[in-house]
């Protein structure tokens, strides 16, 4: 049976491959599986076939025969540890690149996700302007050190792997934002992998949905 993922019928990032199935389309890109994508709309998302397989009523969900999971993090990590090519085989180096993917998601994207919710639910409240600079400070308190860690690195240790992965998906929300343009060494990581071919691959099959959504005339 092929993989079956879930994503958005009208991603509302407009094809910019942010929604979060861009993730798990990349990772099965990199290691050579084929998959299937079942478009749900926001409303179908909320019904119960849906979350049967997401309890939270999101997407992306993967199901393998017998197999259903969600979260991003933990679909990837899955993807990774099945087939070859998102995992170091020494077994330090895939812990310590297992820890990099828990800190793209868990310490880096937080705050990345907090500035953006914040512009789109209070920007044009009078309080957003004074509260801006805090929640680009949070930002810039992870970019940061990931800046420093990377430095001339490729990579954030050794090859890439599903770290690098997750951690330019989670970068990448910060494009067209004047933060990024302070960091020269993560503008370079994130064209880095989206250079990679199985990335390519997954970012015109994302945009070719909506470009199918979108209305004509």
């Amino acid at each position: 049976m092929s993989i079956i993922l879930t994503a958005f019928e009208s991603s509302p990032d407009e094809g910019r491959g942010l929604a979060r199935d861009m993730r798990v389309r990349w990772a099965l890109e990199e290691v050579g599986q084929a998959y299937h994508v079942r478009l749900v709309s926001f409303a179908a998302m909320k019904e119960a076939a849906h979350l049967a397989l997401h309890p939270f009523g999101q997407i992306p969900t993967y199901e393998d025969g017998d197999l259903v999971l969600f979260e991003t993090g933990a679909i990837v990590l899955h993807v990774a540890q099945r087939h070859p090519g998102l995992l170091p085989e020494d077994a330090d180096a895939r812990a310590r690149a297992t820890a990099w993917m828990f800190a793209a998601l868990n310490t880096v994207e937080p705050p990345i996700v907090e500035r953006e919710q914040s512009w789109y639910l209070e920007g044009d409240k009078p309080w957003y302007a004074e509260r801006l600079p805090g929640l680009n400070a949070r930002v810039r308190a992870r970019l940061d050190p990931l800046s420093a860690r990377l430095a001339d690195a490729e990579w954030l240790d050794g090859a890439f792997s599903a770290a690098d992965l997750l951690m330019v998906t989670v970068l990448r929300r910060l494009e067209g934002s004047d933060i990024l343009e302070d960091y020269p060494t993560l503008r370079a990581y994130i064209a880095r992998g989206e250079a990679r071919p199985a990335y390519r691959r997954a970012f015109a099959d994302q945009l070719a949905v909506f470009t199918a959504s979108r209305p004509v005339g």
